[in-house]
């Protein structure tokens, strides 16, 4: 008995511990309306956080149809086998943790809406960053779902972000000020704030001098069993790159690393594998 113990034990030992399973990620970068030139390098950090981090793969990506594909698949039938991806029956199929939409816009062809949010409301989880909040405007089981809806945009500013939580995961340590030196800044409606815990905002107008109130820019929230993150930052290349030979550039490395943080941080929250809360604070401010 003792010999087989001190051979099993040698056995155990010889074989490092079994890693954790990495939570599987769809992204979804597919347009109807306005295509943001930054959604290759949304795909290219999402996939590079994934590596990094080593808590995520990305299984599968819906990207947009093009125009004389190589396997001759019309437009049409390309967008059908990307839509297809986020069909509930496939994300339960391929045991997705989480979806994210990454700079979508418009009325997407989701071949079943209504399963799609409840597939999150039953504990899928879902994530969007900057203009997936100016995706599915006449579907409102999904701005309800979100709890927030693109309503306009001015020019591009300086961003003084406010932390409405410096402990969640997607502040990433930044601290109580976020200064982001050039980024489009949305305008959002549709938002019940008892519903949605403020992760970062602003305290005045983006565009308007002398306009004090709350612009929320970030939050976590509870849809059923599913958690849900959305950033409204995201439109700059620079901000989703930290290529410090990436043309153009204004907003400086150290600033977009911050952004991956923030993002990396609300998936890693999103996935249950980080520690935050989604509990409202409507007194942000």
């Amino acid at each position: 008995m003792k010999k087989l113990l001190v051979l099993t034990l040698a056995i155990i030992s010889a074989f490092p511990a079994f890693a954790a399973e990495k939570k599987r990620v769809i992204v979804c970068t597919v347009t109807t309306g306005f295509r943001h030139s930054s959604i290759p390098h949304a795909e290219k950090t999402l996939a590079k956080l994934a590596e990094e981090s080593g808590v995520y793969e990305i299984v599968d990506i819906a990207q947009q149809p093009v125009k004389g594909a190589a396997d001759g698949a019309s437009v049409e039938d390309q967008m059908k086998a990307s839509m297809a991806k986020l069909d509930p029956a496939n994300l339960k199929a391929k045991k997705i943790d989480l979806v994210i939409f990454a700079n979508t816009t418009g009325d997407l062809p989701l071949p079943d809406k209504a399963g799609f949010i409840k597939w999150i409301e039953e504990g899928g989880n879902f994530a969007a960053m900057h203009s997936g909040s100016d995706t599915l405007h006449g579907f409102r089981p999904f701005i309800d779902m979100l709890q927030g809806e693109f309503a306009g945009h001015g020019a591009q500013v300086p961003a003084d972000l406010v932390a409405g939580d410096t402990k969640h995961p997607a502040n990433a340590g930044i601290g109580a000020k976020w200064d982001i030196k050039l980024e489009e800044m949305y305008l959002i409606k549709s938002q019940d704030r008892a519903k949605t815990r403020a992760l970062w905002y602003l305290n005045h107008h983006p565009n308007k001098a002398d306009n004090a109130g709350f612009f929320p820019v970030s939050w976590s929230r509870m849809a059923g069993k599913g958690r849900v993150f959305y950033t409204s930052l995201g439109h700059r290349e620079d901000l989703w790159s930290d290529d410090p030979g990436l043309k153009g550039r204004v907003n400086s490395v150290e600033i977009a690393k911050q952004y991956q943080a923030h993002i990396l941080g609300g998936i890693k929250w999103a996935l249950g594998l980080a520690e935050g809360s989604a509990e409202a604070n409507p007194d942000a401010k």
